[in-house]
């Protein structure tokens, strides 16, 4: 039973160990769009002058 468990840690760390260092990422459609999407400029709307004032503080 140990070298049943010893051989599942040893095989589980050199997976992780491939997944990690070894295999380069691909990039997917969806990853594509989402990075085209992303550097489009954003709309921003500050709304700190809607938040309402501290309990407590008269103004």
């Amino acid at each position: 039973m140990p070298y049943l468990f010893g051989g599942l840690v040893l095989l589980n760390a050199l997976t992780l160990g491939y997944y990690l260092f070894l295999q380069q990422p691909t990039t997917t459609q969806t990853l594509k769009a989402a990075q085209d999407e992303i550097t489009q400029p954003l709309a921003f709307t500050n709304s700190a002058e809607y938040i309402p004032p501290i309990i407590g503080v008269r103004e």
